[in-house]
């Protein structure tokens, strides 16, 4: 396969699956498994970051103290945009606007309040999200396919808790089980959009390559350390923090045994 064919390949079914995924859980109020791929994709994004994209952006740019004061940065750069809104992230089930006990009463704000006007904010926010995954998915299969692979596999897995969370805040904005599938299967075309944008727009520009994957590493480290740890807290309980350890050390492991499968494709 060609670098465009495994880009295209990755965005598309990236998208397609954390949506199709996201359905499931959420339309089966499987609460537990959400739970369960939360812990999990810590464990991905925090592998691929600091066993792939962090060590690759290293390597590339011959620069140790670029690269850390790139990835300082990215940190800032989400921090701030989360803070305007334009990146907003719901993962859990357990969140305000998620609980069941209150689903009635939130739903009923909601259509007073703004006619589901929040649920078409979040969709604004998570197309820009997806058009970022899908330019860090081009940027790390340019740099190698191996890179590319482990990187989708990452995005994919903290994706699918962040779909879910979607899909139930279009539900209680008022949207039906139809139209939420729709509206999170447009928003994932976006992973494509951006992934084919940047496969051009770099064709000639490889020295933002290690910036790139700077960016992706700060991507992948901001939302398992601000946006996912955080919900683990919730469950203090030694019972669900042994699931929890165990978890992560198998994302983090999936991404290390995916990097070595992968490491000289062919």
């Amino acid at each position: 396969m060609t670098t465009f064919s495994w880009i295209i390949a990755a965005s598309l079914l990236g998208g397609s699956l954390s949506v199709v995924f996201a359905a499931m859980l959420t339309l089966n109020t499987r609460a537990s498994w959400v739970q369960m791929l939360i812990s999990y994709a810590i464990g991905a994004l925090l592998g691929a970051a600091f066993l792939n994209a962090l060590p690759e952006a290293l390597e590339l740019s011959k620069n140790p103290g670029e690269m850390a004061a790139t990835v300082l940065f990215g940190i800032l750069l989400f921090f701030i945009l989360e803070k305007l809104v334009i990146w907003r992230h719901c993962h859990f089930v357990e969140c305000e606007v998620h609980d069941p006990k209150h689903g009635a009463t939130t739903n009923t704000t909601m259509n007073n309040h703004d006619s589901g006007r929040s649920g078409m904010m979040i969709m604004l926010g998570d197309t820009f999200h997806n058009f970022v995954d899908g330019v860090l998915i081009a940027a790390a299969f340019m740099v190698d396919v191996q890179l590319g692979i482990v990187t989708s596999i990452a995005i994919i897995a903290h994706e699918i808790p962040q779909e879910a969370g979607n899909f139930l805040i279009l539900l209680n904005s008022g949207y039906s089980r139809q139209q939420a599938l729709m509206f999170n299967l447009l928003s994932s075309v976006a992973t494509l959009i951006g992934g084919t944008m940047a496969y051009f727009m770099l064709q000639d520009m490889s020295h933002l390559m290690p910036s790139l994957l700077g960016l992706a590493a700060a991507s992948m480290i901001y939302v398992a350390m601000s946006d996912l740890i955080p919900g683990l807290h919730k469950r203090p309980e030694i019972g669900a923090t042994v699931q929890q350890v165990a978890l992560i050390m198998l994302g983090i492991s999936s991404i290390w045994l995916a990097g070595s499968f992968f490491a000289h494709p062919v």
